[in-house]
């Protein structure tokens, strides 16, 4: 489960939310560009130190400032997907998938299995070989993905996963990351414009304008939202 409490000062408004996530539910935030969303995801990760809040993880704090406590991005237990699959073009798909454990300094044998489990199970075995550089939209999400629950994270963050894909494309994407978060359990927090993701792949939405949350419900209200 993820709990945070947290404050930024951007530059043109405050950030100031709060936030609860449960294990294998997907929040979903929504809100016009430079809302704060992106940053929401990246004050979380580890990225980006908050002014001031709480942040905890399954009961353990990643961040409290008052506190002084700051744990590192690599050591965060964060699975993060970037907008527009940000997956390294020079390296091959396996490559990829194995690279936030080799920064972790894994087992190498558990690296391999993990790596081999994950191909498996996004259906991206076949190009294990290929550069990053030769893959389609759909193709590279599924890798960013691979990647980042290659590591076992405690909380996946899905920065608009399905920005740039075709329609069929898409689709498989949006049934993975259900079928995933069912399965591991572990809380997710997806950002979308799109009232269609929201709804096809979340279980709930907070809406956010200027850094505050104006409005907070399930999928299935969102069309009654303003």
């Amino acid at each position: 489960m993820l709990e945070a409490a947290i404050k930024k000062q951007l530059r043109d408004f405050s950030l100031d939310l709060t936030l609860r996530v449960e294990n294998g539910e997907i929040l979903v935030l929504m809100g016009d560009n430079g809302a704060g969303k992106s940053t929401t995801l990246n004050i979380l990760a580890g990225l980006v130190c908050p002014d001031s809040g709480k942040i905890r993880i399954n009961g353990s704090a990643v961040c409290d400032t008052a506190e002084g406590v700051d744990i590192p991005v690599e050591h965060r237990k964060t699975g993060y997907v970037f907008q527009r699959s940000a997956v390294f073009p020079h390296l091959t798909v396996a490559e990829n998938v194995a690279f936030g454990l080799r920064a972790q300094h894994r087992d190498p044998a558990f690296t391999d299995m993990q790596v081999s489990r994950w191909l498996e199970r996004m259906n991206i075995r076949d190009l294990a070989g290929v550069k990053a550089s030769g893959l389609s939209g759909g193709q590279k999400q599924r890798v960013a993905l691979a990647r980042a629950l290659a590591t076992e994270p405690s909380l996946l963050m899905l920065d608009e996963p399905f920005s740039g894909l075709d329609t069929e494309s898409r689709r498989s994407v949006k049934e993975v990351v259900r079928q995933i978060i069912a399965e591991l359990k572990v809380p997710c927090i997806m950002v979308t414009h799109r009232p269609g993701d929201a709804r096809d792949t979340g279980d709930r939405i907070c809406r956010i304008v200027r850094g505050q949350i104006v409005w907070e419900g399930p999928v299935g209200e969102l069309k009654d939202a303003r």
